[in-house]
């Protein structure tokens, strides 16, 4: 049976169909096991809000939650500023919103990941500094760089030209952000994963996170190509996991708008059973082939929460490394997290 709601608000997909999403209802499971939730979103647009509020409630829905990543999604810039400065609002917004979070309850959002146009040049630097003035969180930037030639498959939301990842502007952009000790979080689809062989050699210092797998499309021409699409996409991380400054976040688990899973319109939520199959081998061959020391799990909330609740989300992730050892799962949900962006554990 397919659902009859509506799920599309203009172009997007609507995040917050909470009865649907209520047909689908889990315990978290291994509730002792910490977590440290690598990417998450602030916003108030478009009919969706995911704020300090929304996050605590999610945080204590069952799982052991004890710190958060904030990644940069556009939200609250200052358009009083010059271009190059408006990203930095958001990081003062998302810090006012960390501090009303730490009132809410025990988790803590401990590191802020901005934007900075990483081809501005000798104008990168203001851009740099400022957000680390705006904020102690400050831990690095995400450029996000998907591009494709389909119409169907939309371009990130920075709007990225054919091979920005592997431009001498772009790399002498992340060599400004490693001398700062920071960090590069990309977030692009699974033909360009190429293009981080470049940046990585060149700037070996900086730390290079791959958002949500590495995006193995399955939408538009990828749609009817599962099989060829997770070819080409294992063998392009294969090769990107050579180099040792390449880390990757897991999860994405509900993006169906690029990953084409039709979760939104099912009548029912698909539970953790249904996630841990659909993705489990992927995931437990890219912990395999990058090591436990170099992935970690995202809730890439409230994005996925087109398809997902977060007790189910996370279930999952424990459901598809229940193989694992406790040492290797502690880097998994928590470790490997705090080594890339290099913070420490709650005291």
């Amino acid at each position: 049976m397919r659902a009859c709601s509506r799920i599309l608000v203009g172009n997007m997909i609507e995040l917050d169909r909470f009865e649907w999403l209520s047909r689908q209802t889990e315990v978290a499971i291994e509730p002792e096991l910490e977590i440290v939730d690598a990417h998450h979103h602030f916003w108030d647009r478009g009919g969706s809000t995911y704020l300090a509020e929304q996050l605590a409630h999610d945080v204590t829905s069952g799982h052991r939650v004890t710190q958060t990543i904030f990644v940069e999604c556009m939200s609250k810039y200052d358009r009083t500023a010059p271009p190059h400065l408006r990203p930095v609002g958001e990081t003062r917004f998302v810090a006012s919103q960390a501090d009303t979070f730490a009132t809410l309850g025990d988790t803590r959002v401990s590191a802020i990941i901005g934007f900075a146009d990483l081809t501005l040049g000798r104008h990168l630097d203001e851009t740099l500094d400022s957000h680390l003035a705006a904020s102690a969180l400050f831990r690095g930037v995400r450029h996000a760089t998907g591009w494709d030639a389909s119409d169907v498959v939309a371009n990130a939301h920075h709007q990225p030209t054919q091979g920005l990842t592997s431009a001498s502007q772009f790399i002498d952009g992340a060599a400004r952000l490693s001398s700062r000790g920071l960090t590069l979080d990309v977030w692009l689809y699974h033909p360009q994963l190429l293009e981080l062989e470049t940046l990585a050699r060149q700037v070996p210092d900086l730390n290079i996170v791959i958002n949500h797998l590495g995006a193995p499309l399955g939408i538009g021409p990828y749609a009817d190509r599962p099989d060829d699409v997770r070819r080409q996409w294992r063998s392009n991380l294969k090769k990107v996991a050579e180099l040792p400054n390449i880390f990757l976040k897991l999860g994405g688990f509900g993006l169906d708008e690029k990953f084409g899973m039709g979760w939104i319109m099912l009548d029912t939520p698909p539970s953790s059973d249904t996630v841990a199959l659909r993705w489990g081998d992927d995931v437990r061959w890219c912990i395999e082939t990058f090591g436990p020391q170099r992935c970690m799990f995202e809730s890439n909330f409230p994005v996925d929460r087109q398809s997902l609740t977060y007790v189910v989300l996370w279930n999952a992730c424990k459901k598809m490394t229940c193989g694992f050892t406790p040492s290797e799962r502690a880097d998994l949900f928590a470790g490997t997290a705090r080594r890339a962006y290099s913070f420490t554990p709650c005291l």
